[in-house]
């Protein structure tokens, strides 16, 4: 009888926890998303498997699953498992952890897996204090940030750990991740019976962007008003069912007249994307407000502005890129609304910036050749000879260094004997592609003159 009681009491306390903490998976397998980091074959994976864990420190974006890896990482392994807080945690019970870890490695012979969540709130001080261990190899860190690690997190401490990038989850994943939590009876919402309507499934997935923690919490609101609300069965009279408007009800959120994978998305974006290529800043700045007003990504529209540098602007304002790379990683920074000026002011630049397609076009020339030429062989004299054997079969033979010659030029072949003097790009007159057209067109003039002009030029 005490048993049942005591099931009782822990079932009780495991369903008052969060819904996402709920659904946390236990076991590798029931991992979503990272399929390049932990899946198959992979050095996390081979890690676990081999029970050989290294330190690293788990860079990405909220609710990607830094934490449920880490726990999983241990789990999955022999290792004493310790969860350390950056927000609550300083260098007092950092030594506690280190001496707890030199008696177990003494006593069990276990080895000690430190997670610190949020490493990017330690100071350099409280950093410093990890690095004799990890280095002596007493504990395995595994550090979880959002904030990029070569920022935030001190370099001789970056230099004994790894850095695993994880990416936001996607829509497939998301979706999966909540239809599995409606459905799980043991852990999740399986017991109240629910549905849950296709236009707020979508929604729901649209606005969590890729944080499964966030998407758990959302449907454990919408869950708790319908639940409380009564019946309100769906189509076959058995379930209760969470809709769109009971979804914005319960999030206190409208839902904008917006589909992210629907036609209208594709006309804003497209519109937008044409009144940067006009050099228009106005409808560039107008169709940038509606596309962030209907609800739509907006990192995904960053990273459509890094595109329209490469493709539509190219080596005419070098700068370009710099400024829309720029401008997303402010976005990331600062997030709605204050980085959606850095978006503004990203888009107004890319629209006033001289404008070229070449290295699109020359990009798309090489695709073309190599795909009709195949894998031409590297010409022997600019092949690396790293042994004897290599240099006695002539690879590096005749190469000149470019440096002992007048302004670092000298005029030799680089591409393939077959399709030498080919020319994929041409710069057009427009912005700093009028001083790239114009050292073209004096190297091209050097190596016409190739043998007499590298005689007179070297340094």
């Amino acid at each position: 009888m005490n048993d049942l009681f005591e099931y009782s009491a822990r079932q009780a306390s495991r369903m008052n926890r969060p819904l996402a903490e709920r659904m946390r998976p236990a076991h590798l397998a029931d991992y979503m998303g990272q399929r390049n980091t932990v899946g198959e074959g992979s050095v996390i994976r081979r890690a676990i498997e081999q029970d050989k864990l290294f330190s690293m420190i788990l860079w990405g974006p909220p609710g990607c699953g830094k934490t449920t890896l880490a726990k999983l990482m241990a789990a999955e392994t022999s290792a004493h498992f310790v969860h350390f807080s950056a927000v609550l945690s300083g260098v007092k019970e950092i030594r506690s952890v280190i001496r707890i870890a030199k008696e177990r490695r003494t006593l069990y012979r276990q080895h000690t897996v430190l997670f610190v969540d949020e490493i990017h709130r330690f100071n350099k001080a409280q950093q410093d204090a990890f690095l004799h261990h990890v280095e002596s190899g007493l504990i395995t860190l595994i550090g979880a940030t959002t904030e990029n690690p070569s920022f935030e997190v001190i370099p001789p401490l970056i230099s004994r750990c790894r850095v695993i990038v994880l990416e936001a989850l996607g829509e497939k994943e998301i979706r999966h991740i909540l239809r599995k939590a409606l459905a799980d009876r043991e852990k999740g919402l399986g017991r109240a019976e629910l549905n849950i309507a296709d236009e707020a499934l979508t929604y729901l997935v649209s606005i969590s962007e890729g944080d499964a923690r966030n998407a758990l919490n959302s449907l454990e609101l919408a869950a708790g008003l319908v639940e409380g609300e009564g019946p309100g069965a769906d189509d076959d009279g058995n379930r209760q069912t969470i809709t769109l408007s009971s979804l914005e009800k319960a999030l206190q959120k409208k839902a904008p007249l917006y589909d992210r994978a629907g036609e209208e998305h594709y006309n804003l974006i497209s519109a937008f994307h044409k009144s940067l290529r006009g050099s228009d800043p106005d409808a560039a700045l107008y169709w940038l407000g509606r596309m962030l007003s209907a609800g739509e990504e907006p990192l995904y529209v960053a990273r459509r502005m890094v595109r329209f540098a490469a493709e539509d602007i190219g080596m005419a304002d070098p700068h370009a890129l710099n400024m829309a790379l720029n401008g997303m990683e402010a976005y990331r920074f600062l997030g709605s609304p204050e980085g959606e000026l850095a978006l503004a002011q990203s888009a107004v630049y890319l629209a006033t910036a001289p404008k070229s397609n070449r290295i699109y076009k020359a990009y798309g020339n090489v695709s073309k050749t190599i795909a009709r030429t195949g894998s031409l062989a590297t010409p022997l004299h600019i092949r690396n000879a790293p042994t004897q054997l290599m240099a006695n079969a002539g690879y590096g033979k005749g190469y000149s260094y470019a440096h002992d010659y007048k302004d670092a030029y000298v005029a030799q072949e680089y591409l393939p004997k077959a399709i030498r003097g080919h020319r994929f790009y041409e710069p057009s007159d427009r912005g700093f592609e009028q001083t790239i057209r114009k050292r073209l067109a004096y190297w091209r003039h050097l190596k016409a003159g190739k043998e007499e002009n590298n005689e007179n030029n070297r340094n």
